[in-house]
Parts: structure tokens; sequence; C-alpha cells
């Protein structure tokens, strides 16, 4: 089954064909096909809207003007791909042809190409491979990153504890301008976090990033179309760039910033080699100093150094950074409730959204500062984030008429919704809200007690209650169940009910608690 093209890439596509960039290198950068990325160029124009404008959208009007192409079926190609491999080495065996191949290939994978489309793209392939050669880099194209295979530590002060830590490494190829890191992980936050200061250190933003199909980086590894986390792409888009992973087992694609590895365990490892270190404050602090020696160093066939070539040629050629910094982003899925919200789970709260989103599956998209939630690719709610556990944090406007009583719950509310079908109730609710770190999680709890009036009436209900007090069962569930098995129909005697008495918490009143009669 074909892939639908991520909407996001849309405006990959026409940044970087405002950009002056070709059709051949926009298919490279993004690992989409060039006829996919014609089709989309000539959509653009034929829109009549002008194209800086079109720039400006958000994504899910993009998505909407423009609908999803399919892109390559990426198992079905790959199996091809990696056939071929087994075609090419051997080809000089006495007997080889092709058609024997092609059955083989043929019976071996559950979606073959027919035998034309088999020597095309055979032919596409290896009619052009020429052996390994010095790759010539453009002006402020592109910055490769990669993380050293050696860590450095850092040393717990009271135990003396040696805690490694990952060094992240970032090159651009045309000045060999170097960045180097120390971070406490690989994980997507320090990669992205590295990522940003990269950017900063060098004051301005290539067209592309070009990573090692880092694990951080890439949800799916492919040698020839890899697949952007959601984060890292996100983060491509903030920057107005784009990334490019390396192809898998091909050396030549990151042979510079595996020398700036290389480099730096010479230039910076080494001199480092006595001295300790307490913080990642204090060790970043001396690799930057060793850094700018290194940097400042004159090349040994150049009468020039890597800062000056930055400097004097690249810099200028680098996009400006945007004015806001990023924020990483934590993407979740939620189903919108009843009551009309998203529970955002990483900080137990509740979002309000629009009610005519009752139902539906959501993605919530959150920074430290912002909760934003989307339906498909468009956003229905953005709120300030409250760290506040158990806190419903509404915008009127998304409440329904039936749905603007939410606004004003208390225990307060709840109390008096409760009195009306009798003193126990009542009694069970204030002890249910009391018993909450936060009264707010026990809100649809009471609520749902109080409902089950309709269904068993209000002196069943406040016989259950009354049960579920003297049993210490302070739960929707237990009040259900007692309705359920009948079990409020078995009377309580009065030395029962002085025991449901004492076991009310201090602060209930039990003025007006009766026994059945």
């Amino acid at each position: 089954m074909a892939k639908k093209l991520d909407p996001m890439d849309l405006k990959q596509i026409l940044r970087l064909h405002l950009s002056g960039i070709s059709t051949r290198e926009i298919s490279t950068a993004l690992n989409i096909g060039r006829n996919t990325i014609n089709n989309y160029v000539q959509l653009f124009k034929a829109s009549e809207i002008d194209l800086k404008e079109l720039l400006n959208y958000e994504i899910s009007a993009l998505e909407k003007l423009f609908s999803s192409k399919s892109t390559i079926n990426n198992k079905r190609f790959d199996e091809l791909m990696l056939y071929f491999e087994k075609i090419y080495n051997s080809r000089n065996q006495p007997g080889f042809t092709f058609l024997y191949h092609y059955n083989e290939y043929q019976s071996e994978v559950k979606q073959p190409y027919s035998y034309t489309q088999f020597m095309e793209h055979y032919n596409r392939r290896y009619t052009k491979l020429k052996g390994s050669m010095k790759l010539e880099h453009k002006v402020a194209h592109e910055i490769m990153i990669d993380y050293a295979g050696k860590h450095l530590y850092l040393t717990d002060k009271e135990t003396g504890e040696l805690k490694p830590v990952e060094v992240f490494v970032a090159i651009l190829p045309y000045s060999q301008y170097t960045y180097v890191q120390a971070c406490m992980s690989q994980k997507r936050e320090d990669l992205l976090n590295c990522l940003s200061n990269t950017l900063s250190f060098y004051g301005g933003v290539p067209k592309a990033i070009v990573s090692d199909n880092l694990k951080s980086a890439v949800t799916r590894a492919s040698k020839y179309e890899p697949q952007i986390n959601k984060s890292l792409k996100d983060f491509a888009h903030h920057y107005s760039c784009v990334i490019n992973p390396t192809r898998s087992y091909s050396p030549q694609d990151k042979a510079l910033v595996e020398n700036a590895v290389r480099l730096a365990y010479q230039r910076i490892y080494y001199p480092m080699r006595d001295m300790i270190f307490f913080s990642l404050a204090e060790l970043n602090k001396e690799i930057l100093r060793l850094l700018d020696q290194y940097n400042q160093l004159l090349f040994q066939r150049k009468d020039t150094s890597r800062k000056e070539l930055f400097q004097s040629i690249e810099r200028a050629k680098l996009s400006p950074l945007p004015s806001d910094s990023y924020e990483i982003k934590e993407y979740k899925r939620a189903k919108v409730q009843q009551i009309g919200y998203v529970y955002f789970s990483t900080d137990k709260s509740y979002y309000s959204v629009p009610y005519r989103f009752i139902g539906k599956q959501t993605q919530i998209q959150s920074t430290q500062t912002w909760i934003e939630v989307y339906y498909n690719t468009t956003r229905i709610a953005i709120h300030r984030r409250n760290p506040s556990k158990g806190i419903y944090n509404t915008i009127k406007e998304h409440l329904s008429s039936t749905h603007q009583a939410y606004k004003e719950w208390s225990p307060k509310y709840f109390k008096t919704l409760a009195k009306k079908h009798g003193e126990s109730v009542m009694m069970f609710i204030d002890a249910l809200m009391h018993q909450s770190d936060y009264p707010e999680i026990a809100y649809k709890r009471a609520m749902g007690v109080i409902q089950l009036h309709k269904e068993y009436g209000s002196e069943r209900l406040n016989n259950a209650c009354q049960r579920a007090l003297y049993g210490k069962a302070l739960s929707y569930n237990n009040v259900k169940n007692i309705l359920k098995n009948n079990l409020d129909k078995e009377y309580l005697n009065q030395q029962e009910l002085e025991q449901t008495k004492s076991h009310i918490p201090k602060h209930v009143n039990t003025r007006g608690a009766s026994a059945y009669h």
C-alpha cells in the first residue's frame, strides 16, 4: 500500500523551491520522488496564489489546497534495492542473466515489480554508478552531525563515581567550521538541544541538517528513504531547513563529520585527559575554549583557518535564525471526553476543546509553555500550560450551552445537587470530595453517583450511600454495586447507624441522617 506524503513536507518543498533549489536536490534532501516534487511545484504555481504568500499558510490549509500524493512504497522498493545488491555482486559469474534473477526475485517477495520496471530500476541505480570521489561541498548548504564513539566523564563530588556523557559533533562541510558539545544522552531532547545550540553557535541556518540515521532522529532507518521523527521534522520547520539522514552503510556521506570526531579526540579529549569536571556546564566551558583554538588552526594546505573561512565566506550565506527560540514538543493522543475536555496525562490535567469535537480522537502537542490540541492537522484549541494536577483548564466559548454549567463545578455545587436526593447522599458526596487531594478529580465520580437516581430513584440512592458510608466504601463503583445487588434494601440497625456516623470524616455534617423505615 502506498504511503501518503507527510503534510509537513508540503511546506518544505515550497520553501526549498523558493530558495532556488533544483527538483533533483529537493528530491534528495526530502527523500521524495522527483515526479512527486514536480507535481506539487506545478500545483503550487497553478493555484494563482503568490508562492511567498503560500509559505505563510498553516500546514492544514496547505493540505486542503493540495491533496496528498502518494510517495514510494518503502518496503517494496527497499526489497528491490537489497535484491539488486545481490545481483550486482553476482553479475560477473558465468551464466548470469537478469531473467534468471528476476524469476528468483519474483518468487521471494509478495509484491514484485514487473520485469520492465525491474530492469528500469536496475539501470537507474547502476548505469550512473561511479567510484568514490572527492565531494564538492556548497557554501552554507548543510551541517553534518554525529555523536563521538568515545565518552567524556563527569565526577560525582560525594562518591567520586565517574558518569559517562555523550559528545555531539557538528561541522559545516565547506569551511569545516566545527561545533562540539557534551550532553547527558543521545535521546531526542538532548539531540534537539544540541542542534539548537549548534545553530546559535553558527549564527544562522543552512538549507539542510545531515544526520547519521540516529535513533533519536529517525523513526525508521532505511538505506533509501529513512523516516524522520515528528519532533525533528517540527524542529526543521521552525528553523526553515530540512533533515536529510545519511544513507545507512554509506561512509562517503559522513566522512567529514567522522574526521571531525577523530580530530576532536586529538584536540579536545586528549588535552583534557587529566582534568576533573563536576558539572556539564564546567565541561562544556572547557570544550568551547579548546574548540576555539582548534577552529583557529591553519589548514595544512591552505593559508587560512576554519574560523576565517567561515567568517569570510560562509557565515553571510546562512539563513537568519528565527526570532523566537525553539521549544521541544511532546506528542500524545487523547479522546475528547463527553464533557468536552481532553486529558493531558503528563500533568494529569484537563483542557477544553470546542464541544463539536466530543468523542473525536485528537493529538495534543505540548511545550513547556503551551498546550495545543489538533484534530487531524487542524488546531482546534490552544491553552497556556498549567502544571497543576487535576485542574480543568477551560475556555468558556468551547462549551455548549448544555456544558456551560461545568465551568461552575465545585464541592458546594455537588453538595447542593446531592441534598435533593437525601442527607446520606449529601454526606457521601462531601466525604468523596474530601478524600481526594484534588477535588476536581472527584467531580466526575460525584456526578456519576448523583446520576444513579435516574435508574434507581432517590430513596434507594440515599440508602445505598448510607450503606457505603457504613462500609467506608467511598467510590462510585461501590454505590453502584450496592444498588445493582439490592444491598440497599437490607436494613441497618441502630448500632450500625451509629457506627456509620463514626466512619464519616469529622468535617461532614451528619445531622438529618435517618435509618431505613
